[in-house]
């Protein structure tokens, strides 16, 4: 199921083709290095494959999912669209891409869109998103949008990270 097209990609649903490039995202060690995140094992990874096919428009108004990108005309998952809650329950966007689709624009592509879905669809009144300080892609992405409003040690991760957030009034604007 199609979640929302941008000009170049469309998000959706996972499908059990998708599981090896799924696997890729989340344990090739370049993509989990500026997270920071440890490789998920086999068994992590089929969990977290099998809990997000199928998500419904109703899984992404009340719990976390994720779902593919895909480039138009291209069958191939080349990331992840993550529907996330932050620790205080607002609502947070996350990405993640492989890396030969790293500076293309993909991210900041999926950004403008996710808030777009957020603020448009979902009604949502506030949108947070969390990076790796050390994430200078990730940085300068969010800061087109967002505002910086602290920075914390996650202990998750093992690393610092800032906070964006935006409400949907100052996205109308």
């Amino acid at each position: 199921m199609t979640i929302f097209e941008t000009n170049r990609l469309i998000i959706k649903t996972l499908e059990q083709k998708d599981l090896s490039d799924f696997s890729e995202l989340l344990t090739d060690p370049m993509i989990l290095e500026l997270i920071p995140q440890q490789p998920f094992s086999e068994a992590e990874v089929l969990e977290r494959f099998n809990n997000n096919q199928n998500v419904t428009l109703e899984d992404l108004k009340t719990k976390k999912c994720v779902c593919g990108i895909f480039e138009k005309n291209n069958q191939e998952l080349i990331g992840l669209s993550l529907f996330l809650l932050n620790e205080d329950g607002n609502k947070e966007l996350g990405y993640r891409f492989k890396e030969r689709y790293w500076k293309k624009g993909y991210g900041t592509e999926t950004t403008k869109a996710m808030l777009d879905y957020y603020f448009l669809t979902l009604n949502e009144p506030l949108v947070s998103a969390d990076a790796n300080v050390a994430n200078v892609g990730s940085i300068k992405i969010l800061s087109k949008f967002m505002t910086p409003i602290k920075e914390f040690f996650n202990e998750n991760d093992n690393c610092m990270d800032r906070r964006f957030q935006i409400t949907k009034g100052e996205w109308l604007k």
